[in-house]
C-alpha cells in the first residue's frame, strides 16, 4: 500500500471473474475511466449527474488499488470488469466524447472521508433493477435535475463526511511489496508501515504481541510479532518481511480495518507520514548519516577499497568518495547516493562481518553495535551487554542509574541511554544505534583501561599486611 494515495499511470483489468481463466488488459488510468463511465451512464444524462458517479468510479478503482484488494491475494491485477465485484469495463468500446472530455478534467480527483486518506469505496448501483447502500445511478439523475451540484449528490449518498481531493499526484508503480526483505536491523517507512499494521491486527489477534514503539525500527519485539503473525497465518515463522508476509498482513490489514467497505474504519494521516529519507546524498545530515559512516569506517578495516570517514553526521565529498568507493567494491553504479540497494550492501557487509563476533560480555572486551538499534521493546544479548556496559560506567559517573541485566530494554535502560546521551552531548533520544554504542564501549574502553594498574602504580589506599 503506498504511503498516499496517487493516481496510477496505468491499471491491469482482468476481463472476467477473479477466478476465471480470462485476459488481462493494461491500459492508462484516464482511458479506464472514460470507458467504465461511457459503459455504465448515458452521455446524454445531466453534467452534475455524470461528474457525480466520475468521482464515485474513479474512487471505487482507486481504493481497490490503494489496498492492493486482489494483488494481497495473489491476483497478478487490479481490478476486474465484472459488476458483481467492481465495475463495468468493456474492451475496445467506444466512448463518448463528452465523457471522455469529462473524465479528463476528474480522472485524479476522488472522494474520502474526513480524517481518511483511502479513497471511498464509492459503492454505486443502478438504483432500478439494483440497488446499494451507495450512490444511485438514476437517483442522481433526478437530483441533478433538480439541482444538485455533483458535491452535493455525493453528499446525499455518502454523507457530509466526505471531501474531494483534487488534482492528485500521478506516479507509476501501484504495488508496494518492499524491494528487500524487512528484518532485525532494517529500518524505514516500509517497516514502520508493517508495524502499524501489526499493532492494529493484534486487537483483533491477541495472540499477536504489541510492538512497543512504531518507530520504523525492526527490532526483537517487532520480529516476535511477525513470528507470531506468520504463525497464526499459517506463514514460514522465520521473522522476515518477504513478499508473501507483507501481503498477508496487508489483506488481513484491509479486512480488520474494513477498508473495502462505505463504514470503513479509515487510515489516519498520521500512521501514512513519511519520516525517513529516501535517499542519503551529499548535503543529508542526521543520525542516518552517521549509521552510515559508522559502517563504511568499520568496513574500511577489512575492505582496503574503502576509505573511512569521519562520523560527525554530515553527508559531505569525503563521505560521497566512501559510498562510491563502497559502490564500486559491491558492483553497484558508483553515483555517491545511498538508496536502498546501496543500503542494503553495506549494511549486509557490516552484518557479515559482526555476525561472526559473540554478543557475551566479558569484563575489559567490547563488542562492536549489532546494527540492530535498540530501544524500548528491545530483547536481546545485545541489550544485555548494553546494561552492563552501563552499569561499569555508572560506577564513576553517578548521573547514570544502574540497571537490571534481564537483556529486556525497559524504561530502567532508557533512563540510563538518555542519562548517558546527556553526558556525552548527544541528542538524548533514548535510542541506542551506531553512534550512542560506539560512544558508550569508548567510555567504557577509557574507564576499564583507567582501573587496570600498572607496575608499581600506586592503588590510591593502604594494602593491608
Amino acid at each position: 500500500m503506498p504511503q498516499l494515495p496517487f493516481i496510477p499511470e496505468s491499471i491491469t483489468v482482468h476481463l472476467g471473474t477473479p477466478d476465471s481463466n480470462a485476459e488481462n488488459v493494461t491500459l492508462p488510468f484516464l482511458d479506464y475511466i472514460a470507458n467504465v463511465a461511457s459503459s455504465e451512464i448515458y452521455p446524454t444524462w445531466p453534467e452534475s449527474a455524470i461528474r457525480a458517479n466520475l468521482y464515485a468510479q474513479v474512487s471505487f478503482a482507486l481504493n481497490r488499488i490503494y489496498t492492493e484488494f486482489y494483488r494481497t491475494r495473489g491476483y497478478d491485477f487490479d481490478i476486474t470488469n465484472t459488476t458483481a465485484y467492481d465495475q463495468s469495463f468493456v474492451n475496445g468500446r467506444v466512448v463518448f466524447e463528452n465523457v471522455r472530455e469529462l473524465a479528463g478534467d476528474l480522472f485524479n480527483n476522488y472522494i474520502r472521508r474526513v480524517g481518511s486518506v483511502e479513497p471511498l469505496f464509492a459503492q454505486y448501483c443502478n438504483g432500478t433493477t439494483v440497488t446499494c447502500n451507495g450512490l444511485s445511478q438514476w437517483g442522481s439523475v433526478e437530483l441533478a435535475e433538480q439541482g444538485y451540484t455533483p458535491y452535493e449528490i455525493l453528499t446525499y449518498y455518502y454523507g457530509d463526511n466526505i471531501e474531494l481531493v483534487r488534482d492528485a499526484p500521478v506516479a507509476g508503480s501501484t504495488t508496494s511489496a518492499p524491494t528487500y526483505p524487512l528484518q532485525l536491523g532494517s529500518t524505514g517507512d516500509e517497516v514502520r508501515t508493517a508495524q502499524i499494521r501489526l499493532n492494529r491486527i493484534s486487537s483483533n489477534f491477541p495472540s499477536i504481541p504489541k510492538i512497543a514503539a512504531t518507530d520504523g525500527i525492526f527490532g526483537t519485539d517487532t520480529e516476535n510479532a511477525v513470528i507470531r503473525f506468520q504463525e497464526v497465518f499459517n506463514l514460514t515463522p522465520d521473522g522476515v518481511i518477504g513478499k508473501n508476509t507483507w501481503y498477508t498482513i496487508q489483506n488481513i490489514y484491509i479486512g480488520v480495518k474494513r477498508l473495502n467497505d462505505l463504514n470503513s474504519e479509515g487510515i489516519s494521516l498520521d500512521e501514512v507520514t513519511q519520516q525517513y529519507p529516501s535517499a542519503l546524498q551529499e548535503g543529508s545530515v542526521g543520525d542516518g548519516v552517521r549509521n552510515l559512516q559508522y559502517f563504511l569506517s568499520y568496513l574500511s578495516q577489512y575492505y582496503d577499497t574503502i576509505p573511512a570517514v569521519a562520523i560527525d553526521g554530515t553527508f559531505g565529498p569525503t563521505t560521497k568518495a566512501a559510498v562510491e568507493a563502497a559502490q564500486r567494491t559491491f558492483g553497484l553504479t558508483p553515483d555517491g547516493v545511498v538508496g536502498e540497494q546501496t543500503w542494503y550492501a553495506i549494511t549486509n557487509a557490516y552484518l557479515g562481518i559482526v555476525n561472526t563476533i559473540p554478543v557475551k560480555y566479558v569484563e575489559g572486551v567490547t563488542v562492536p553495535y549489532g546494527g540492530i538499534p535498540l530501544r524500548i521493546g528491545s530483547d536481546s544479548e545485545s541489550v544485555r551487554l548494553l546494561q552492563e556496559y552501563l552499569n561499569y560506567i555508572a560506577v564513576s559517573y553517578p548521573e547514570i542509574p544502574t540497571v537490571d541485566v534481564t537483556g529486556y530494554f525497559g524504561p530502567r535502560t532508557q533512563e540510563a541511554v538518555i542519562a548517558f546521551q546527556n553526558l556525552v552531548g548527544q541528542n538524548p533520544t533514548g535510542l541506542v544505534a551506531s553512534t550512542t554504542w560506539n560512544a558508550i564501549i569508548q567510555l567504557y574502553e577509557s574507564l576499564y583501561q583507567g582501573n587496570i594498574l600498572q607496575e608499581g602504580q600506586y592503588p590510591g589506599f593502604d594494602v593491608g599486611a
